[in-house]
């Protein structure tokens, strides 16, 4: 989850890594570091927390003006707590080699013993440092960087992405790529490398996709791919059509505020995509639809954290509307636990990023159990794809703050019109039916952007709970998922304690936590026919003086002693309600974690893309 970037070229090198750095923020902020090529002798520096102590400890170097490589890492810390010791890049021994690392190397305490043995001196706790020294007793014997780092590759366990330099070898920074992502950027005024395609917007034209056990000898003007047996391997480079804006606030004071207002767009987008007319068939470009399913008697979707949530919504309008048996499992128990698996189920891996590790190990796992595989994913060039028999993008754009909101309604809306595709297809749903649905979705767009526009009433609602420490969402049915995915949204950016529960459930246990201290937000959606049932849990609560928020419909009548806060939103059936209710959510967490003075867009102990398991 760390992010790591190069540059070789005639740029000012510490502000190309600097730059870049920071727009990989999103994949840590323990700690960070830069090692530069200064007049061929190599120089690191480090900085424990957030990448502005680090740039400050470089603003006030004297970088050389015949520097011209270098590397940087951006720190979440798995081995090892965020010390300076433990920062990144590591270097050997005689400190002529050095090296930044995402991922987890898995058998690096046997390694560490055997080297320690030999006489090599650590000074970490990382794992990391074990591959340093790996390379390093590699080197001493073959001389030659490039053959060092293969055969030290080969001993190594886990999943790693690397960018390795060494003095004796100046002109050139080699690449490492096994199960973690690892990109190549290719510019006028030198070559790059990176964790992720936001490093080098604005300062590459074109990028090359590193596969699994690929190296890459990265010169300021020419590069060399091979496999991890020296083979050489060609590799396409693709335009890098991205602008510098889609990667800035615009104005906003953080960008999970900037990516909620996108939402309504990313939606109209997906719609032109997906079902430019909805007295057509729904399509998903490539995706054959009714070929993937054929034969298929049961859907498993496999995903983590907001993925998750938009999965459960899932299943229950497949069910619904299509009738086909749906199990949704989070990636990281799929991978361990027994699975009913053949060649008669279709498995939908749903992952944002495409490199999160527990969903592409348990996609893997189904492949070779049989199954067909569906990703839905907002990277159609990441890791998953390569198991994949159909892909159907999310077109959501480049996600910065690490708590998912664009993503979600993105996943949500790709989902539904896979759910409502199925039902026609298998002649589950009468074509009128269809047709109300497809006619509601393509009104969405605009009910979302009045949901949005009520920015000082969500402000006001958040600035009352700003002393709270505990918080439950309550919901049946199909938002459920959506109350599960509010209370996430909470607790990642605010740090408030929310949980998600079944309304129904709240008299099996957490009913004993409710006093006037504990909020509850109900989702209620009338003309439903758990409506009247989530109302009188809202009664319940009441009775135990806990205040309630409303979550409901602008027509919806609510008795008026019960509820401390009531939010209205346009009229919408229940089975496409979980995209629209999903928003309120987002901007109750966002402005209680505004107001609340936290970092938004970079809260503790998370990363965007989660690449260990």
């Amino acid at each position: 989850m760390c992010g790591i970037v190069g540059y070789i070229g005639t740029g000012a090198v510490a502000d190309i890594l600097l730059n870049g750095l920071k727009n990989l923020e999103y994949r840590g902020y323990d700690s960070a570091g830069l090692a530069l090529n200064d007049n061929d002798k190599i120089s690191v520096y480090k900085a424990e927390g957030k990448l502005f102590n680090l740039t400050n400890i470089i603003n006030n170097k004297e970088i050389s003006k015949e520097t011209y490589k270098g590397i940087g890492h951006i720190r979440w810390a798995t081995h090892g707590k965020p010390t300076i010791n433990n920062a990144h890049p590591h270097i050997s021994n005689d400190e002529k080699l050095v090296l930044v690392h995402n991922g987890i190397i898995e058998n690096y305490q046997e390694l560490k013993e055997k080297l320690e043995k030999e006489g090599f001196i650590f000074h970490s706790s990382t794992d990391t440092e074990t591959a340093v020294h790996l390379i390093d007793k590699e080197y001493k014997i073959c001389n030659n960087l490039e053959q060092a780092v293969l055969k030290a590759v080969k001993q190594l366990k886990g999943a790693f992405a690397f960018c390795i330099m060494h003095q004796d070898e100046p002109n050139k920074i080699i690449a490492v790529r096994n199960h973690a992502p690892l990109i190549l950027g290719l510019g006028d005024n030198g070559n790059f490398i990176a964790s992720d395609i936001p490093a080098i917007i604005g300062v590459a034209k074109d990028v090359i996709y590193l596969d699994d056990k690929e190296i890459a000898v990265v010169e300021d003007k020419n590069l060399t791919i091979k496999d991890f047996d020296g083979i050489i391997k060609i590799k396409q480079k693709e335009p890098l059509n991205i602008e510098e804006e889609s990667i800035s606030k615009r104005g906003y004071e953080h960008f999970m505020l900037k990516e909620i207002s996108e939402q309504p767009d990313i939606i109209r987008k997906l719609l032109s995509i997906n079902m430019p007319d909805f007295n057509q068939p729904i399509t998903f470009g490539s995706c054959d639809i009714y070929n993937l399913i054929k034969g298929i008697e049961k859907i498993e979707i496999i995903a983590c954290g907001t993925s998750l949530h938009a999965s459960k919504v899932a299943k229950s309008m497949i069910e619904r509307l299509a009738r086909i048996p749906v199990e949704v499992t989070p990636a990281s128990e799929y991978i361990y636990k027994t699975n009913l698996t053949n060649e008669k189920t279709l498995s939908i891996g749903i992952s944002q990023s495409g490199e999160t590790a527990d969903t592409i190990t348990a996609v893997r796992q189904a492949k070779e159990a049989g199954a067909k595989i569906l990703t839905i994913t907002n990277r159609p060039n990441s890791n998953i794809v390569r198991y994949s028999d159909a892909i159907i993008p999310l077109h959501a754009g480049i996600e910065v703050s690490v708590a998912a909101t664009k993503s979600y309604t993105a996943q949500v809306m790709v989902l539904s019109l896979f759910a409502i595709s199925l039902a026609e297809i298998k002649d589950k749903i009468t074509k009128d039916y269809a047709l109300k649905l497809k006619e509601e979705l393509k009104s969405l767009p605009t009910k979302m952007e009045e949901v949005l526009n009520n920015n000082t009433e969500y402000k006001n609602i958040a600035s009352s709970y700003l002393d709270t420490k505990n918080f439950i969402y309550m919901a049946r049915g199909i938002n459920l998922a959506t109350a599960y995915e509010g209370a996430l949204k909470l607790k990642e950016i605010s740090y408030i304690n929310a949980s998600g529960y079944a309304a129904g459930e709240l008299k099996h246990g957490p009913i004993a936590l409710l006093d006037e201290n504990m909020p509850v937000l109900a989702i209620l959606v009338p003309n439903t026919s758990t409506y009247s049932k989530v109302l009188s849990n809202c009664e319940e609560a009441h009775a135990r003086h806990a205040p309630i928020i409303a979550v409901t419909s602008k027509d919806a009548e609510l008795p008026t002693n019960i509820f401390k806060h009531i939010i209205r939103l346009p009229e919408i059936s229940e089975v496409l309600s979980p995209i629209l209710y999903a928003l309120p959510m987002q901007m109750l967490a966002y402005y209680i974690a505004s107001l609340l003075g936290r970092e938004v867009d970079q809260p503790r102990n998370l990363a965007k893309s989660v690449t260990v398991e």
